[in-house]
């Protein structure tokens, strides 16, 4: 039996839907390769805005404690610690009858004590320690505990001799803690002359200053010393005028004893 053949005008249709299908795979094909090369020509870091990135890191900053997510604990905030202590006593300052030696113009031992002791505390300050400066007969002395307490003092007005010049620093003679005491002391003689150019003055040391009253009423382990700076008659002048000089000798003694440097002059 013969199939009968297609009309001329049905294979045109045909073919024009074919035709129009074709396109619209290649306009499909087109776009996906446009889009493809822009995608990959524009990286951003991320797609979120910014806001919402943070956000969500620190919705999840969190610490992993075996199967249960648990929040970071806050970090301790460290307690400063407390400086050291240091004690500073002007020698004859304070509310009593007895300003110590009294030189012929009205200058007074008390006042010199008292100029040096407060650039002492200064400059030991500025260094990192508490420094309290004491009278001579503070309440605060009874029982008081410190890495080391200072007694300022300075000698007579009164011409002695030529010989009658320099400075003098001892310990109590009964000291509680002796190894440190003389230690101090042996610091306080190898710095204070590198500031000052004063000799020290050892035959001149008297029972008053290695039973100075103060030393009995510190705490036994305070290890302490009194020094004597200088003569207000021969050594008047940088007593006076260059009392940094002063001063920076005695903070330096303190501190080679508190930081344990090594000292060239051995324990008196």
């Amino acid at each position: 039996m013969r199939r009968p053949s297609s009309s001329p005008a049905s294979n045109s249709s045909l073919v024009t839907a074919l035709a129009q299908a074709l396109r619209h795979v290649g306009m499909v094909v087109l776009v996906g390769m446009v889009l493809a090369t822009v995608f990959t020509a524009w990286t951003p870091a991320n797609l979120l805005p910014g806001d919402i990135v943070s956000g969500i890191a620190n919705a999840f900053d969190i610490q992993r404690v075996g199967s249960v997510s648990t929040p970071a604990p806050p970090t301790p905030t460290a307690l400063p610690a407390a400086a050291p202590r240091l004690g500073i006593v002007a020698g004859h300052s304070g509310p009593q009858n007895d300003p110590g030696a009294v030189c012929p113009d009205g200058l007074t031992e008390a006042s010199v004590n008292y100029d040096i002791a407060t650039r002492v505390k200064a400059g030991l300050e500025a260094n990192g320690f508490q420094v309290d400066l004491l009278t001579e007969f503070d309440d605060r002395l009874v029982g008081y505990k410190a890495l080391a307490v200072v007694s300022i003092h300075n000698d007579s007005c009164d011409y002695i001799n030529e010989q009658a010049t320099g400075f003098k620093a001892a310990r109590a003679i009964d000291s509680g803690v002796p190894e440190k005491a003389d230690r101090l002391v042996a610091c306080l003689i190898d710095r204070y002359p590198q500031q000052t150019g004063m000799q020290f003055h050892r035959n001149t040391i008297t029972p008053d200053m290695t039973q100075y009253h103060s030393f009995h009423e510190l705490d036994t382990d305070t290890p302490a010393a009194i020094l004597e700076t200088g003569f207000l008659n021969l050594d008047r002048r940088i007593l006076t005028e260059e009392p940094y000089r002063v001063a920076q000798g005695v903070i330096d003694g303190i501190l080679c004893y508190v930081l344990n440097q090594p000292v060239s002059t051995p324990s008196p």
